[in-house]
Parts: structure tokens; C-alpha cells; sequence
């Protein structure tokens, strides 16, 4: 073996010389005690590469030799660096595994996990020596700890054979210690396919770096630890990673590998006038119609340029959509198809979810006892998207987590002493059913869906989708899915049967006919996706910045003294934030009037489905998240003013008869008022202390 502890002192002082000045500077005054070598850069060309081969080989041996080495080394602070940890980063892609891949083989070498990190104990010390006194004669005595739980004690006294000691912790000798749970990235999961998961042992200055939702590589030795059943070993073991280093990834996609094949295509396809529909072709192509839905989720896909001023502030880029809509409509079908293209998504559905499993939380760990953090969806998704179906379903406790992370992008955690901010930078794309089966064009959306006012006014885009009859689409709506199943008949068939009377490509063809194919291939578009947030930040160009002005005064000006509010700031930064997503989807750095127009017609169908008030024809954001339109409101108010007038004059409270004929001489209809004393009751402004009178519930 060429490892030895003079090797690595070669080794260091040749390549390592200011690193070896900066670590000395550091240990003197209580700093950080690790020497950190790039594999790929240095070692794996010192010597040929041997010394390097035998790392990975025979990581124990070799990283004791690099230990009393680089305790031999010298120093211009002439200061002792015995103690100090080598850590190595860097490893060539070969000795890169995946969590799923692990085998024997992998037992005691040492090699790089990339993932994100799922789960974070708190970091406390662990009794590396400990330390025991007698309880009979005094004396001390140390014992070597193992790699286990159990505190080890002595046996007997040395001095007198007595065999009951007191534990000294002050005396023993301690190490930082943390174990993470690192998961496999969901983006790179085939359908159906369960995330795996691997603990990692962090001792010393390695400690308390990561959070859950980082993505890393962990550079470690491969442990392996039989199964307990009680006191019994049994014959399978637990895998885990005894961590050397941690690489925390913060370039975004950076696990997309994009060839020059890769982006000659991209570039190709971005010059392509017809870029729009192709894309729009993509998403979901089964899927008949909606096209307008599906370019609100391929800028969702692209989004826009995430930003933080001088002073610190932090504007969302992240477009949030939200489908409602009749079952069968094909929404969770939508979401489905988004997780499979999205370079990163993480996908859930709000029946089963709770707070916990959508944002984060403080467990204590069944391992040790310690509290850990976990992340939840929306951390998982940071940098990427969320997608969750039946949010309508969720508890309104578990649905209050999203405020703070739609807007701000952050999930906040406060339990058992732990404090924390986690990110979740994440687009989300939600769905969700109308209370009493279908939608109602008629009644306002917010009455509709068990959604707060302050949830639904967060998504930057929401859209109706409605099981109309209508004859001419129901034909191709029809001849659509007939078409999707015969060819999926056909390719089963082929599949199965040799010797079927037609082939994979006329299949293929047929497919492509019938738009069954998606323009772009999903890969590619994955990448086509990736490519763009990685390298394009468009900028407004003075045209359309002019064009957004124009559309959004002429929207608030028809707001006049006293009327409905058509749209708020909040609509604006969505207008803002789309257009740079449509930009970016062509691969530009310039905004222009085109992407502004195109976005304009989004949110005009938006608004149109969801925000016009049914009295008045006007657009009113209030009668949108609230229920309660600008008309509406004033009429709640003559109705309040009515009902404390009469309560004066009426003992048991303002008579309905009496309240329907004032209203009627200020211009409100029996029904109407009849349908506004019910919501106000409902909403607890009135209440009844007998049938067929009212009192306000607060004066």
C-alpha cells in the first residue's frame, strides 16, 4: 500500500501549503478543524491516482494515514494540528451512487449519496471516552466508547474490584454530533417508484450545516449495523453513511445534465415561431382542449425572475395557479402530467396531508429520543413545484400553513425549543372541487370552495374548467378519447402479441395524427425547462412596461368614486411575473409587447370566469375571494342600518315584513333581501331571537 502518514505529509505540503497556514490560524483561535481536499482536482492525480484508488478502497486505513500526516505537517504559526479532520470532496461521477443502488459490495468503501436532506436531529455532544469514578475507592477510570447507543461501563474496579461507577461527564471526551436522513431527488423517480432514504452519521464541524431541503452530496464511508429484534442481532443490516464531507448544492437544476446535442436542440426549438403551441401541445396531449389552461402552466413551468433588492427584500417569481372545476373534468390528470414533465416537482393530495406532510415539523426521533426537523412537501419542492390535488379537502389548521409559504416562500417552524425558517421557494399548482359537486357560474367561487379569502387572493392565476353540453365539442371531445384508447388497444396488443397486423411505427404515426404524441418529447421539454431558468433573466423593455401601465390604469380607472374594485397591486406583480415566464419560455432577455399581450389574455379569462360580479357585468376582485361583491356590500349595509332602526321601535327585534318594505323603498327586491338576511346570518352579523325577527349581533 503506498498510504502512510509521510505520504500524506508530501502530499499536503505540496499541494496544500496556504490551506495548511489557514487551518493552523484557525485551530489557534478556536475555529473550524478540518483540511479540505478537492479528489478530482489533486488526488487523483498525485502519484498517478493510486492514493486516491486507495481512499476509496480502504477508507479507514487511508483517512488515518491522511490524519497523522497532516499532524506532521508544518506550519508558518508553527501550531500543532493534531486532532484536525481531511475531509474530501469533489469525487469523480463514478463513485457517485444512488440510495436505491447500494449493495454489499459498497460496505466499507467510501464514496459520494446525492439527495435532499429530509430530516435534522438536533446536534449534542456524544461521549467519544467516557469516564467513571468508583463509588467505592475514587478511582478514575476511562473506557473507550463504541459506535452504539448504550453507554459502556466498566467492568470492574481496577484499583478495588468494586463494580458500581459514577459517570463523570465533565472528565469523558465529547464530539458534535447530528444524524441526517438524506432522500432521493423526486424529480428523478420513475411513476410509482417510493423515494429511498439513508441516515448520515455528521460528527464535529461537519454539524448543524445542513436543513431540510437542502440538496447535497455527502461524501462518507458506507456502515453497516445488524438489525436488532430485543437483545438479539439479527442477520440483515441497516446501511448508513458515516459522513467525511457535505457539498451543498445551491445552483438551481444542476443535476440536469445538459449536453451540446441537448442545446443545440433547445436553441433550435426556441427559434421556432410556433414555439407557444408546441409546448401547449405538450402538456397533457390525452387531455382534450383547455388550451388556455395549459399555457397558464407552461409560464407556471418557466416562471418568472425571482428578486431581492438592496434593502433585502424578496419578491416571488413563483406563479401559483389553482384549477376548479366539475369532477371529471380531468384536473388531477393535468397535475399528474405537470409532476412527470416539471424538472422538480413534488406531488400530493390534500386529503391525506397534513400540516406536517405539506410544510415541515418538529418529531422526536425514534432512534435516540431527540427532537429532528422534517421537511414537507413544499420544502421537498424548493426551487421547483408543488403540486397538490383536492386542496379544498385539506383541514382549514393544515391549509393556514400555506400563507406563509405561497408569499413569503418560507416555512416557519417553532415547537419543542427548535426554531427555524425553512425555504420553499416552490410554484404550486393546486386543484380543487366545488362543495356541492359542480360549479355554479352564477354563485361566487369563494361560497364554492372551502378556501380563505386570503389563500385565494395568493394565486396569481385561477381558472374554471366546467362540464358544459355543447355538441360540436362533445363530438371531438368523444372522438378524442375513443381515439386515445384504440391506439392504446393497438400498442397493447403489439406489445403482447407478435404477430399483430401492424407495426410500432404506424402506431406511432396514428398517434401523431390524433395528437395522442406530445410535440416535445417529455425529456427534452424537462430540459428545455431547465435550461431556460438556468440561463435566462429577461428584462421589461420600455414597450412593455408602457403596455402593462395602460392595462392596469384602464382596469382601475373604471373604478370610480364608490364602485367595485376591478383588480389590486396583487394582479399587477402576477401580470408582471407571467410575462417574464413568457420571455423565458422563448428563450429571451427582453420583454417585449407580444409577451405582455399574451399574458393579458390569461388574465383577462381568469377574471372573466371567476371575478364578475352577476348584477352589474363589472369585474369586482372583492366578489372573486370574498363572495361579496361592491353591490352587495352596499345593500348589507342599507340592510344593517333598516334592521338598528327598527330594533328601536320593536320589542322582540326588527319584524322581517317591516325590514322587507324599508328595503323595498330603497330599491332592494323581497328576494334579494331575503337571500341577504340569510348570508348575514350565516356570517353571524344578525341573528334571530324568535322566528321572523332580527337583531344586529354587534351595535
Amino acid at each position: 500500500m503506498l498510504s502512510s502518514p509521510q505520504v500524506w505529509k508530501e502530499f499536503f505540503e505540496t499541494y496544500y501549503r496556504d490551506e495548511l497556514n489557514r487551518l493552523a490560524d484557525a485551530v489557534e483561535y478556536g475555529g473550524e478543524r478540518s483540511l479540505y481536499v478537492d479528489f478530482l482536482k489533486d488526488l487523483s492525480i498525485y502519484r498517478e491516482g493510486r492514493l486516491g484508488e486507495e481512499l476509496l478502497s480502504f477508507p479507514d486505513r487511508v483517512l488515518s494515514h491522511a490524519r497523522d500526516g497532516l499532524a506532521l505537517t508544518e506550519n508558518i504559526h508553527d501550531v500543532n494540528l493534531e486532532g484536525c479532520e481531511v475531509r474530501f470532496f469533489n469525487l469523480p461521477t463514478s463513485r457517485r451512487v444512488l440510495i436505491r443502488d447500494l449493495r454489499s459490495e459498497h460496505i466499507a468503501r467510501f464514496l459520494a449519496i446525492e439527495g435532499i436532506v429530509r430530516k435534522v436531529t438536533e446536534v449534542r455532544p456524544r461521549v467519544v471516552t467516557a469516564a467513571f469514578a468508583c463509588s467505592k475507592c475514587g478511582k478514575v477510570v476511562y473506557v473507550q466508547q463504541e459506535d452504539e447507543n448504550v453507554l459502556k461501563q466498566p467492568y470492574e474496579c481496577p484499583a478495588c474490584k468494586n463494580k458500581r461507577f459514577i459517570f463523570l461527564p465533565e472528565e469523558s471526551t465529547t464530539v458534535d454530533s447530528q444524524r441526517i436522513r438524506i432522500q432521493e431527488y423526486p424529480e428523478n423517480l420513475r411513476g410509482g417508484e417510493q423515494p429511498q432514504q439513508i441516515d448520515v452519521m455528521l460528527e464535529g464541524d461537519l454539524t448543524g450545516k445542513v436543513n431540510p431541503g437542502d440538496r447535497v452530496i455527502i461524501n462518507g464511508i458506507v456502515r453497516a449495523k445488524p438489525r436488532k429484534a430485543g437483545a438479539k442481532q439479527l442477520q440483515h443490516m441497516d446501511l448508513h453513511i458515516e459522513g467525511n464531507s457535505i457539498e451543498v448544492l445551491e445552483q438551481e437544476y444542476e443535476e440536469f445534465e445538459i449536453t451540446e446535442e441537448d442545446k443545440k436542440r433547445i436553441l433550435e426549438l426556441a427559434e421556432d415561431e410556433r414555439i407557444y403551441d408546441k409546448i401547449v401541445a405538450s402538456i397533457a396531449p390525452s387531455i382534450y382542449g383547455h388550451e388556455d389552461i395549459k399555457l397558464a402552466i407552461a409560464l407556471q413551468l418557466f416562471g418568472g425572475v425571482p428578486k431581492k433588492l438592496p434593502d433585502g427584500t424578496e419578491i416571488r417569481g413563483d406563479i401559483h395557479v389553482l384549477l376548479v372545476g366539475d369532477p371529471g373534468v380531468a384536473k388531477s390528470q393535468i397535475l399528474r402530467y405537470v409532476h412527470r414533465i416539471a424538472p422538480r416537482s413534488v406531488y400530493t393530495t390534500g386529503k391525506g396531508t397534513t400540516t406536517a406532510g405539506l410544510t415541515a415539523t418538529a418529531t422526536r426521533d425514534e432512534f435516540d429520543g431527540r427532537w429532528t426537523l422534517e421537511a414537507g412537501a413544499l420544502v421537498l419542492a424548493d426551487k421547483g413545484i408543488a403540486l397538490v390535488d383536492e386542496i379544498d379537502k385539506m383541514r382549514s389548521e393544515d391549509r393556514s400553513a400555506l400563507h406563509e409559504a405561497m408569499e413569503q416562500q418560507t416555512v416557519s417552524v417553532a415547537k419543542a425549543g427548535i426554531n427555524a425558517v425553512l425555504r420553499a421557494r416552490c410554484a404550486l399548482l393546486g386543484a380543487a372541487n366545488p362543495k356541492y359537486g359542480r360549479f355554479d357560474r352564477y354563485t361566487p367561487i369563494a361560497e364554492q370552495i372551502d378556501l380563505s379569502p386570503t389563500l385565494l387572493s395568493r394565486f396569481d392565476l385561477i381558472f374554471v374548467l366546467t362540464d358544459d353540453p355543447d355538441e360540436v365539442r362533445d363530438r371531438k371531445l368523444a372522438e378524442h378519447i375513443l381515439k386515445t384508447h384504440e391506439i392504446g388497444e393497438k400498442f397493447e396488443k403489439l406489445r403482447n402479441i407478435a404477430s399483430a397486423e401492424y407495426t410500432k411505427e404506424e402506431l406511432t404515426r396514428e398517434s401523431e395524427i390524433a395528437e395522442i404524441v406530445p410535440a416535445i418529447e417529455p425529456e427534452l421539454l424537462r430540459k428545455y425547462i431547465a435550461y431556460a431558468k438556468r440561463t435566462v433573466f429577461p428584462v421589461l423593455s420600455e414597450e412593455a412596461k408602457e403596455r402593462i401601465m395602460d392595462f392596469y390604469l384602464s382596469l382601475r380607472s373604471r373604478a370610480k368614486e364608490n364602485s367595485a374594485v376591478p383588480v389590486t397591486a396583487r394582479q399587477l406583480e402576477a401580470l408582471i411575473r407571467l410575462a417574464e415566464a413568457s420571455a423565458r419560455l422563448r428563450l429571451s432577455d427582453v420583454i417585449e409587447r407580444e409577451d405582455v399581450e399574451r399574458v393579458i389574455g390569461i388574465i383577462r379569462h381568469s377574471l372573466e370566469q371567476i371575478a364578475v360580479d352577476p348584477e352589474t357585468g363589472e369585474i369586482d376582485i372583492d366578489y372573486a375571494f370574498t363572495g361579496t361583491s361592491k353591490s352587495q356590500r352596499d345593500r348589507i349595509f342599507i340592510l344593517k342600518r333598516i334592521i338598528e332602526e327598527l330594533e328601536a321601535s320593536y320589542e322582540k327585534g326588527a319584524p322581517e315584513e317591516e325590514i322587507l318594505r324599508a328595503a323595498e323603498e330603497e330599491g332592494i327586491e323581497p328576494a334579494k333581501t331575503r337571500e341577504l338576511l340569510r348570508k348575514m346570518k350565516e356570517v353571524g352579523d344578525i341573528y334571530s331571537p324568535r322566528d321572523g325577527y332580527y337583531r344586529l349581533a354587534v351595535k
